[in-house]
């Protein structure tokens, strides 16, 4: 299948013939469906907390013994899919048509003082005419004006205050000071993006550094991460042959953020905060937004005292058949019933038994925001039916469940919650060592979607999602967090809702 220059093409990417062989495969045979159990609710599998519970997880996590914390920022890619709408628009007024009052571009236009990258030497007097659409979408988009068609979505203007205007980039910063803060006055963030992109970020990140350290009294340590190449996958054209651009070359596509697991496998902190570059709000939010990731800090840091305590009583416990093992794995198996929705197969033998809840235990942990759901797209919370006999809480994507099946259609439609990406994790196992997280993903957990390239129809492969697949067999709890701490951009008309304004 693969030529000589194939193979030259694909070691030079970091990869091998057998990876790739293994993707193709894939195609082929597909991804299995999800075997769910049930939705995740409050009744079970999703933890709602009373004020003086939430508190008590706060209280938990400023005391707690933590040997480093990070905060890790997804921020990959262009805007380009935030600006769909308005590239449409573009190209419609382009050909002399109009655009109705309620188009995108139409609603950019009369808006546009009230977006935080508004300047009148840009954008000029706002008018209701057409071909002031146009002007303000040729300005916004191209490099007639701001160029935010190729630029990420990092480094855009989001916020507006009365002494600056922030980005994307720079409410993380702001952020991280708040709820990330480590006792030595740093904080750490690890932001993966493209590598055309850098020098935007690293201008973005050096206008404020100086005036946010002062202002705030903490050092940030900032790394830049790309995806590797090698994690990209081969696509395929509709009979699942391997699909060649117009020299011959094999075409390779970035595997989504999943491919995410390998950068977020080298922060070194224990304890790591994970949300998406556009799930920012304005900064008069942040005690409400610090106060609920510090909910979760504290919620990850109680189970994993918990864990490894259980973990330390099996290592004492010299005699797997002795009454006091019995009791002691008796109770542990309670734990992660009622907690995390764990349910083991039946295992008679004591020594085996033992050797089970010491894997369930000994594994990252994750703790996960949950908003109810409020028709937003994404995946939700789920117990999830394992390869090894027992259940466990996942994120799903819709896609891995079989809707043409009632049972599933039924658990979808008694689903309450949604996945924000909220969420925050341990890295370390109980005797201070780093997990090897490629060890816990699952293969079986991926996509397969139709694009295209330049005209022409493919297939591509997307890895286990990160906070889907690749985070499979971790330990899981879901925490409902208030739906006022999701504001993610989507498209540039969401910087209207009032989470972006002044």
């Amino acid at each position: 299948m693969f030529s000589i220059e194939d193979t030259r093409q694909i070691e030079a990417r970091g990869s091998t013939v057998k990876t790739v062989q293994a993707q193709t495969d894939r195609f082929k045979k597909g991804f299995p469906w999800m075997k769910i159990i049930g939705p995740a609710t409050p009744e079970r599998g999703i933890k709602v907390l009373t004020d003086a519970q939430a508190d008590e997880a706060v209280r938990y996590y400023e005391q707690a013994q933590i040997d480093g914390t990070c905060k890790f920022v997804p921020a990959s890619g262009a805007a380009s899919r935030m600006f769909k709408d308005i590239f449409s628009g573009l190209a419609l007024l382009e050909k002399g048509e109009d655009t109705p009052p309620d188009a995108a571009v139409s609603r950019l236009a009369a808006h546009i003082e009230q977006f935080a990258f508004y300047r009148p030497d840009c954008f000029g007097q706002p008018s209701d005419s057409q071909a002031y659409r146009r002007e303000v979408a040729e300005k916004l988009l191209t490099d007639k004006g701001l160029g935010y068609g190729s630029k990420p979505k990092g480094v855009l203007a989001f916020h507006r205050y009365a002494d600056e205007v922030r980005t994307a980039f720079a409410e993380h910063l702001v952020e991280a000071q708040d709820y990330m803060r480590n006792p030595d006055g740093t904080a750490n963030l690890v932001v993966t993006i493209s590598p055309e992109h850098k020098p935007l970020f690293e201008a973005a990140l050096e206008e404020v550094r100086a005036r946010y350290e002062q202002r705030y009294g903490v050092r940030y340590h900032i790394t830049f991460t790309f995806q590797d190449p090698a994690t990209d996958t081969i696509a395929v054209d509709e009979r699942n042959k391997p699909f060649r651009t117009d020299d011959g070359r094999l075409l390779f596509r970035p595997a989504g953020h999943g491919a995410l697991i390998y950068n977020l496998n080298q922060v070194p902190q224990e304890m790591v905060s994970i949300k998406n570059i556009d799930n920012v709000a304005h900064e008069r939010l942040l005690p409400l937004t610090a106060r609920y990731k510090k909910v979760l800090l504290g919620e990850c840091a109680r189970l994993r005292d918990i864990l490894f305590g259980y973990l330390r009583a099996l290592d004492a416990e010299s005699n797997p058949g002795a009454p006091s093992c019995r009791s002691l794995c008796d109770r542990i198996e309670s734990f992660l019933d009622k907690e995390l929705c764990i349910q083991l197969p039946l295992t008679p033998d004591p020594a085996a038994r033992v050797a089970l809840l010491r894997s369930k235990l000994n594994r990252p942990i994750r703790v996960c925001g949950m908003v109810r759901n409020e028709g937003e797209p994404g995946g939700g919370p789920f117990v999830v039916a394992g390869k090894d006999g027992s259940s466990n809480l996942q994120i799903l994507e819709s896609v891995q469940i079989n809707g043409d099946e009632p049972r599933s259609r039924d658990i979808l439609a008694r689903a309450t919650h949604f996945n924000p990406v909220d969420l925050v994790c341990c890295l370390r196992n109980y005797k201070g060592e780093k997990f090897d997280l490629l060890q816990y993903v699952d293969e079986d957990a991926g996509f397969i979607s139709s694009k295209s390239y330049q005209g022409r129809e493919l297939k591509a492969l997307e890895l286990p999602g990160l906070w889907n697949g690749a985070m499979s067999d971790w330990n899981t709890i879901f925490v409902e967090v208030p739906l006022e701490t999701f504001n993610p951009v989507k498209v540039v008309l969401d910087l209207l809702r009032p989470a972006h304004q002044p």
